[in-house]
């Protein structure tokens, strides 16, 4: 497996690597370093607090770990990356030369990319959250990953367009330059014209704010449905617009658009809007239903983070997916028996984890094993999301 090949190479690599570039325990002392490498700021801000949350609901719960008899404090240091490609790698850096152990992150493909290099030069491994762009994992040895990818969501939201909809023609609109959201697009496109489907595809430039052409295009192709995996920023804008249109086709959307943003910008409207996700509020399973009850409290205990959270204690995928990617770190670290970030890289690949999204574990890309999506849509008469189904491929 590729994931294993390199690992004595990393090994050797990280005994000449300097104390905060991941060799020994960088964290120093009884101290380990977990780094959040996410965004607060930028198009991705909103998910990326949110995903925040879940990894800071985790860590309040579980903040020490022992190895070897000894009880090591668990340190957790956050930088945000701005939701830019251009800013992530020094964002990245900022991790490394605070001497993280593993690093958690990040909302947002597009960054986790870009930052992936700076990572793996210094030998630390990262667990990736919600980034579900193939390319984060592919062709290197450190990052993994506990999301479904989006060749799986795209085809399983075309599924969903054709099973719910009897969509013939489908609309697609992505951002031009945005790994996540053109990536996404094109696995959709895929799986919905091998199912018999129709498609019409436009791209919109950066810091574009006006999509009521875009919306009328989509009318005059007579789409069934639009498809736009887009950031929240975007989506909000889309959505008041197509409102304000009188648009009557669904809207899809991927995961970005679990947020409560979109709650916001629909709630009063007469639109249809799902999307797919990794987790649902209403999940009835002993762990999710306690996961939810807990977090909630937590929420509502701490101004600062409800307001991170949206300014209500709705409880998304993302940070959902955040707790779960912290307990396996703490696994991870466990099976590893060591600090050391090569020690914990070398377990990862046969570490595994039941958490509140489900079974985690990896397959040999360092991808995690997932076949199912939660699909959920917007009640807008009281904003707020309600589960469709639990949707797989065909």
């Amino acid at each position: 497996m590729k994931k294993v090949l390199a690992i004595l190479l990393i090994v050797c690599m990280s005994a000449m690597l300097l104390a905060g570039c991941g060799g020994k325990n960088a964290g120093g002392g009884d101290t380990i370093k977990i780094g959040v490498f996410e965004p607060s700021s930028g198009d991705n801000g909103a998910g990326g607090k949110q995903e925040v949350l879940g990894i800071q609901f985790a860590h309040s719960q579980v903040n020490t770990v022992e190895i070897g008899g000894k009880t090591y404090k668990i340190e957790l240091q956050i930088v945000d990356n701005e939701s830019s490609t251009d800013k992530a790698p020094s964002a990245a850096q900022t991790l490394v030369s605070g001497g993280c152990n593993l690093v958690l992150g990040s909302y947002g493909s597009g960054v986790s990319i870009a930052a992936s290099d700076v990572f793996g030069k210094a030998g630390i491994p990262v667990i990736g959250i919600s980034c579900t762009n193939p390319q984060v994992t592919l062709g290197n040895e450190h990052y993994f990953r506990i999301c479904y990818l989006d060749p799986f969501q795209g085809t399983v939201l075309a599924n969903y367009a054709v099973d719910e909809y009897s969509a013939k023609t489908a609309y697609i609109l992505t951002k031009l330059g945005d790994d996540y959201s053109v990536g996404l697009g094109n696995y959709f496109k895929e799986a919905f014209e091998s199912l018999g489907g129709t498609v019409v595809e436009e791209t919109f430039p950066p810091d574009n704010s006006d999509f009521t052409a875009y919306l009328t295009n989509a009318v005059k192709a007579n789409a069934d449905v639009i498809f736009a995996p887009t950031s929240t920023e975007a989506a909000s804008l889309i959505i008041e617009q197509a409102h304000a249109q009188g648009i009557t086709m669904p809207l899809l959307a991927g995961d970005t658009w679990d947020s409560s943003v979109i709650l916001d910008a629909a709630k009063g409207s007469d639109l249809t809007i799902a999307v797919s996700t990794f987790f649902d509020e209403g999940d009835e399973s002993a762990a999710g239903s306690k996961f939810v009850k807990d977090f909630k409290a937590w929420l509502n205990a701490n101004p600062d983070k409800k307001a991170n959270n949206g300014g209500n204690d709705i409880v998304a995928a993302v940070s959902a997916l955040g707790y779960d990617a912290y307990m396996l770190a703490i696994e991870a670290i466990k099976a590893a028996g060591s600090a050391d970030s090569a020690a914990i890289l070398k377990a990862l690949p046969g570490t595994t984890y039941t958490g509140v999204t489900g079974d985690i574990a990896f397959d040999a890309n360092g991808d995690a094993i997932r076949n199912v999506a939660f699909i959920k849509s917007v009640n807008t008469a009281d904003g707020a999301w309600q589960f469709e189904a639990i949707q797989s491929v065909k």
